[in-house]
């Protein structure tokens, strides 16, 4: 059976109308809704199955709309697009609209042939949206056929939920936890990275040499690295077994040169050129060695590699960026700046007996193990540092440490002993990830010291709570001062111990039969989460957090987490301030955990930040000073973060210790740092080398700027994508209007609005309780719509790709089709309005284009049918019609009715000019001819950096167009609107 349907033609099968697809087959019709997404893609067979030519049925003189007909009809069809006629295919059919800055690294990857790039924006940018806009993309156009996503198991599932919910893409996750069942559903012989396409992988699951055979032999041809600094280190470092493993992995994923690969990470130096040169060469083995400094070796890197920082991109495409007007500018609500607040405390004189007794001990046992050998000098250390830090943290933490066995107690050598106890007692940025690491360390290293020991745990149980513990009685105060300021915190804790025992002190408590409420008072929720619960039982439990805090202003939320929460998860949307409890020994910590609400979507300009430290306890005060406030110093200096010299860091912290054990030993506690030469010499060695590094950041800033893409070239691009697919004001308009319309109580909040949705259409309530919840929807609370495309759940974003958004414009796009359709229909396909804002009889015409696509790929050919909607309007009669611009067409939209015009008349008209329409069908046609040649210059433009790419690249406009709607404009003189009707 021969196909008589082409590509883009429409059928009528199954009572509807579809689009036939270039996949069909002689036997065998692929059909997407007419209208629809390619979700509801069927296949029909001919044979089987009643399949007939359609045309476009013409609107209905009859069924008459007001003056906002046009407009919203215009938009819902727009709204509903998921097959973008423009050289990004993509962004038609995702759920996030990107920032105009967002779509560099996106022009970038399209300009080569195999995408190689490292993203290095700065915390808080939107890296994970320009990875998946690249890889939705790719995808799209059939560049790539699959996704392998490498990250820490802790941030899986967080990567799994931003694919979904924002690009469509469905992957799935390969942890430890999850590969026997994947693995149970293999055919013999079948790689689990065959079978799923679209994984998420635990890159410390995946390096072991078992797993990582299977996964470079079947790896996809996509592949995104997220926190790509920690799979490399510097040449000159001693990097750890892990790290080896790590970079032996992306070694070899990256040595199959025709394989996509995107590094992201917002510290591409860690402070360090040949950590960045061996990045660097993952992503194009030449820039390991080439010259940075001279012109081609700049050109040849800009190619790959974009950083930026947030004052790059806070005002975009303005004037300043060399645009001639500030149309196109974008604003993006980063928070303007973190507000520091170092706060100390004093020990309680128990708490300082107690640390001092600590101290003695630990300096005996220091000494004596440095004369039994090295093993057990550092078995010693290691012990020494776990007993100070947990002391210093809480007396929980304490207590757990001096009754827990050190784990460096079993090493056989001196190197196993630093591999097994530095992860545990250090925080170095190049240490592996932050799984496992809240837990509070052992001091025990024989059995003899045991019950001194147990002595001290004693007494450190018995100095819980406010009387005992002055820090936590600290953290109490400055918290009310947060919570009274409106803010809601998160107080980051070193340990597990530590973190449980602030939530049970802060939360409400039941003693001795009696409820005994917290000390911040009766709406203020209090919850932790440590490392003991899963990534997904995190969320949950911040989400819970959330949940129970409310809707009530007056409600306070404080999240007591340890660092298992400072990377990657995104918690701007519940949380406002900073309090450090415990001093990381590595600053670059603090700036993770600051950068979990200081990051784009955070509502507040002000980010408060508190630090709590200790003046009298012998460490805290100096890490303060050394490392903190240095790391602060050039953070505001260069407008981003500059990771500290783990060696010469290193040398500063065991300084610290060194010598407080050594005034433990001789008993001199008072002036403990004064005049020590050796600790200002550790501490000058890490000032020059942080320095260094931060010149050298500053100068690679300086040459590596992003310069391969123009502003003028996203501005572009952003004012085609806009014209094709609408803007924020046309959305803010439709969905006002629209829901308005259909019965929904609108009321205004600031720059946004809530609306009630009660009383609109049952279908309608029923599409948008999957998207928005079923209990808002259910109980009518207010669905909160924001200018602000970062919303909260429950929120929806004033963008077309809003899944709320999408919901109510297929509602009112099916209702305006549908003229049976029972209750209100905001958007009609016809309309007379007599208006002012014409002299002369004006038609608008609603016109859908479908174009047929042949994108050149690695893979071959690949043929697309895609679609648009434009306005076209003419004044006076169809046979001799005197067509407007563009900007004329759109300027109807806005024209309101000055006076009512009959009905009777208006259909008569409405008759009129439907039976002539068929005389606009040669301008229709040349104007989608016109709109076929301007897309394929926009797709050529995209990819000019290669002429492989655009090689056989080819769009035509099928014919004939649809007239979707037809709204006629009466001047609103009476003798003119007579004369005209009679024309």
């Amino acid at each position: 059976m021969a196909l008589t349907y082409s590509a883009g033609s429409l059928v009528t099968a199954r009572g509807r109308e579809w689009v036939v697809l270039p996949e069909s087959a002689p036997d065998m019709l692929v059909l997407r809704p007419l209208g629809g997404s390619d979700d509801d893609i069927a296949a029909v067979f001919p044979a089987f199955e009643d399949v007939k030519g359609a045309e476009f049925a013409a609107p209905e003189p009859s069924d008459l709309g007001d003056q906002r007909a046009a407009g919203l009809l215009r938009t819902a069809l727009r709204i509903g697009f998921r097959s973008g006629a423009g050289p990004f295919r993509s962004l038609a059919g995702i759920a996030v609209e990107p920032r105009a800055y967002q779509l560099v690294p996106l022009l970038m990857a399209l300009r080569q042939q195999t995408v190689r790039l490292l993203i290095s924006d700065d915390v808080g940018i939107g890296k994970t949206v320009e990875a998946g806009l690249i890889a939705s993309e790719l995808l799209a156009q059939g560049e790539a056929t699959g996704l392998a996503v490498l990250c820490s198991p802790a941030l899986a599932e967080q990567w799994q939920g931003e694919l979904r919910s924002k690009f469509g893409i469905d992957a799935e996750l390969v942890l430890s936890s999850t590969v026997s069942r994947l693995e149970r559903g293999l055919d013999l012989g079948q790689s689990l990275f065959d079978k799923y396409p679209h994984v998420i992988v635990s890159t410390d699951f995946i390096k072991s040499t078992r797993h990582r055979d299977d996964f470079v032999r079947h790896c996809p041809d996509l592949v995104i690295v997220d926190e790509a600094h920690t799979c490399v280190a510097a040449d000159d470092t001693s990097n750890s077994s892990q790290n080896q493993l790590r970079f032996e992995l992306l070694r070899r994923v990256s040595e199959d040169m025709s394989r996509h690969l995107l590094l992201v990470t917002a510290t591409p130096h860690s402070g360090k050129e040949s950590a960045f040169r061996n990045l660097l060469g993952l992503v194009k083995p030449e820039l390991a060695t080439v010259n940075l400094d001279s012109e081609s070796g700049r050109k040849l890197l800009a190619q790959h590699f974009v950083a930026r920082k947030r004052a790059d991109v806070r005002q975009y495409l303005t004037k300043g960026d060399g645009l001639s007007d500030d149309s196109l500018a974008e604003k993006t609500a980063f928070p303007s700046d973190r507000w520091f607040k170092d706060e100390t405390y004093k020990l309680s004189p128990a708490y300082r007996a107690l640390l001092d007794d600590a101290i003695a001990y630990a300096s005996e046992r220091v000494e004596e193990a440095g004369s039994q050998g090295r093993r057990e000098a550092r078995i010693a250390w290691w012990s020494a540092i776990a007993l100070l830090r947990s002391l210093v943290s809480s007396p929980r933490a304490a207590s757990q440490t001096l009754t827990t066995r050190s784990a460096a107690a079993i090493a056989a050598s001196a190197d196993e002993a630093d591999k097994l106890g530095a992860p545990l007692n250090s925080d170095s940025a190049e240490s592996d990830a932050m799984e496992g690491q809240d837990v509070a360390p052992g001091a025990e290293t024989s059995d003899h010291a045991g019950a001194r020991l147990k002595e001290l745990a004693v007494r450190a149980v018995e100095l819980e709570g406010v009387q005992g513990d002055l820090k936590l009685k600290a953290l109490i105060k400055h918290l009310k001062v947060l919570l009274a300021d409106g803010y809601n915190p998160i107080v980051f804790c070193r340990y597990i111990p530590t973190a449980e025992y602030v939530a049970e002190e802060l939360s409400d408590r039941e003693i001795d039969g009696k409820k005994k409420r917290g000390p911040l008072g009766a709406k203020t929720v209090v919850k932790a989460v440590t490392g003991t619960l899963s990534p997904q039982q995190r969320i949950q439990r911040i989400e819970e957090l959330a949940e129970e805090a409310g809707e009530d202003g007056a409600a306070r939320r404080v999240l007591i987490a340890t660092d298992c929460l400072s990377e990657g998860v995104n918690l701007q949307h519940h949380f406002d301030a900073v309090v450090h409890y415990d001093l990381a020994w590595n600053p670059t910590r603090h700036d993770q955990r600051e950068g979990r609400v200081d990051r784009y979507g955070q509502k507040r300009d002000e980010v408060r930040v508190i630090t709590l430290y200790g003046d009298d306890n012998g460490i805290d005060g100096k890490v303060l000073e050394v490392l903190i406030k240095k790391h602060r110093q050039i953070k505001k200096d260069l407008g981003i973060s500059v990771s500290v010299p783990d060696e010469t860091s290193a040398g500063v912290t065991d300084a610290i210790v060194e010598w407080l054990l050594m005034r433990g030993h001789r008993g001199e506690q008072e002036g403990l740092f004064a005049a020590d030469e050796v600790m200002d010499t550790k501490a000058a060695e890490l000032e020059k080398d942080w320095n260094s590094a931060a010149d050298r950041e500053k100068a690679s800033r300086s040459r590596f700027a992003q310069r391969s893409i123009h502003p003028e070239e996203v501005a572009r691009e952003v004012g085609a994508v806009r014209e094709a697919l609408g803007g924020a004001g046309e959305i803010r308009t439709f969905v006002s209007e629209s829901l308005g319309a259909l019965g929904g109580v609108l009321r205004p909040a600031g720059d946004d609005f809530t609306v009630e949705v009660g009383g609109t259409p049952a279908g309608l309530r029923d599409a948008l309780a999957p998207v928005v919840g079923g209990d808002i929807v259910e109980k009518d609370r207010p669905i909160h719509f924001r200018t602000d495309p970062a919303v909260a759940r429950g929120e929806a974003a004033l963008v077309r790709t809003d899944p709320v958004v999408g919901a109510l414009a297929a509602h009112v796009l099916n209702a305006a089709l549908d003229t049976q359709a029972d209750g209100v229909r905001p958007a009609r396909r016809c309309g007379v309005i007599t208006t002012d804002a014409v002299t002369t009889r004006t038609t608008l015409l609603l016109v859908r284009y479908r174009f047929h696509l042949t994108l050149p790929s690695r893979s071959g050919e690949k043929q697309l049918v895609a679609e648009d909607a434009r306005l076209l309007a003419f004044r006076g009669s169809p046979k001799n019609a005197e067509w407007l611009t563009q900007e004329e067409a759109t300027a109807l939209l806005d024209a309101t009715a000055t006076e009512n015009t009959d009905p009777y008349f208006g259909e008569r008209t409405m008759t009129r000019i439907l039976g002539q329409l068929s005389e606009t069908t040669g301008y229709l046609e040349s104007y989608g001819d016109e709109l076929a040649v301007g897309l394929d210059a926009s797709h050529r433009r995209v990819r000019t950096a290669s002429g492989e790419i655009v090689r056989g690249l080819s769009v035509t406009a099928q014919k004939p167009a649809d007239i979707l709607g037809a709204y006629v404009y009466l001047p609103a003189t009476p003798s003119a609107s007579a004369g005209e009707a009679t024309a």
